[in-house]
């Protein structure tokens, strides 16, 4: 069996260079602050903070989306903090979809059920699972719907000749 992806996108947004922003805010105030009395942990808490932005920014970089030949992998990044993966099996169906303002960015369950993976806009892909619902937010829902499909039909195909 062939290892080569047959589908990979990464899509990339720039909620993060907010958060870039905002941790060098926070370091640069813990530098002015650094002398300052009566609060000495001011400053520290004030780095600590920034540091913890840095990270969260580097982890929440870009989303990425792959096929690894059993499953759909998921994974923000380049910092790889937060990933996930869905085998194929456990799929019952995909759709293109939107998220709603109240499901936002970021990974958290949404309002309306299920799992919400999403880094920026509003267009996602619906994965019905086997356990519940998964929205994957991505910039080429089309793309990746019209592949899960291909390899929901290629698994059933599988399973029928077996």
């Amino acid at each position: 069996m062939s290892m080569i992806a047959l589908y990979y996108h990464r899509q990339r947004g720039p909620l993060c260079l907010l958060i870039y922003a905002a941790a060098g805010l926070l370091c640069v105030a813990a530098w002015f602050t650094r002398n300052e009395l009566p609060q000495p942990f001011l400053s520290l808490y004030l780095s600590g903070v920034g540091l913890l932005l840095t990270v969260l920014a580097t982890a929440f970089h870009h989303l990425t989306v792959a096929d690894e030949i059993d499953r759909l992998r998921i994974c923000f990044g380049p910092l790889p903090l937060f990933q996930r993966s869905v085998l194929y099996e456990d799929i019952l169906s995909a759709e293109v979809g939107r998220t709603t303002l109240l499901d936002g960015w970021g990974i958290h369950l949404s309002f309306r059920g299920g799992w919400v993976w999403n880094l920026w806009g509003r267009d996602c892909v619906v994965l019905k699972l086997r356990k519940g619902t998964l929205r994957v937010g991505t910039d080429d829902a089309e793309n990746l719907t019209a592949f899960v499909k291909s390899r929901l039909l290629t698994e059933s195909g599988d399973e029928a000749s077996n």
